[in-house]
């Protein structure tokens, strides 16, 4: 069995912040695939489905940010999982707004949830990281993960939520570098070069217009003979040698 965990503040009243974009994304993944109805349990809201073959137990904690690790360490207890069969999707300031990294252990970087799971079951569960990006300044932060993701967020953020929901089998199967691929092709621009690929090509200048309109595919003019000034030139032209 998987446990799925997406961490948040319970609530109407957080439900689009930023610090509850774990919350957004496991109600996708809930809505994407056939998960049973929501049910309260382990001091949170969980769910069950089937997904790549895997038993899937997904949760959204109701104890509030600061003691998720409570209700992930009653799942666990109960089903007789170890930290590896975890996954904790949750906010991230030192990721630019829309830019996502999966891995196993670390540490809190300050984020309270992650801190409280960790104290509760250790450092060895995997966590996929979603950018939300910093303020800028350390005092800004309480308030900025405190309120709303802006209107113009949702156009990567919708987009990188449902890629998540969609691609989360790969996520079930541990296959983490092709999750990781699928969500950077989900969300990249469209100069940004694909997954390991090099830098983008640069961008040709359009072809010249013809009178008529059409693209110009006359060659263009060669260039001078190697050692050839402008005085042998003007002689060329004239006849001369």
């Amino acid at each position: 069995m998987l446990l799925l965990v997406g961490l948040g503040n319970p609530g109407p009243k957080y439900s689009r912040h930023r610090h509850s974009v774990g919350f957004r994304i496991a109600d996708a993944i809930h809505a994407r695939h056939r998960f049973g109805p929501w049910k309260k349990n382990f001091s949170a809201e969980i769910a069950e489905a089937d997904i790549a073959g895997e038993r899937v137990l997904l949760m959204k904690p109701t104890t509030y940010m600061n003691e998720s690790g409570r209700a992930v360490a009653e799942a666990m207890r109960f089903y007789k999982l170890e930290p590896g069969n975890v996954v904790v999707i949750y906010d991230e300031l030192d990721l630019p707004p829309g830019k996502t990294r999966i891995k196993t252990g670390g540490g809190a970087a300050g984020h309270n949830g992650i801190r409280s799971v960790a104290a509760s079951i250790g450092l060895d569960f995997r966590r996929l990281r979603v950018g939300i990006g910093h303020p800028g300044h350390r005092e800004l932060v309480h308030g900025y993960v405190l309120h709303d993701f802006a209107k113009a967020d949702e156009a990567w953020l919708v987009p990188l939520i449902d890629a998540i929901a969609e691609n989360v089998p790969l996520l079930v199967r541990g296959e983490d570098n092709s999750f990781a691929n699928r969500l950077h092709a989900a969300t990249k621009g469209p100069d940004e070069p694909e997954a390991g690929g090099g830098p983008p090509a640069p961008k040709r200048p359009p072809p010249k217009k013809g009178p008529d309109g059409s693209a110009d595919a006359s060659p263009p003019a060669a260039p001078p003979e190697a050692g050839e000034g402008p005085f042998a030139r003007l002689r060329r032209l004239f006849g001369g040698s």
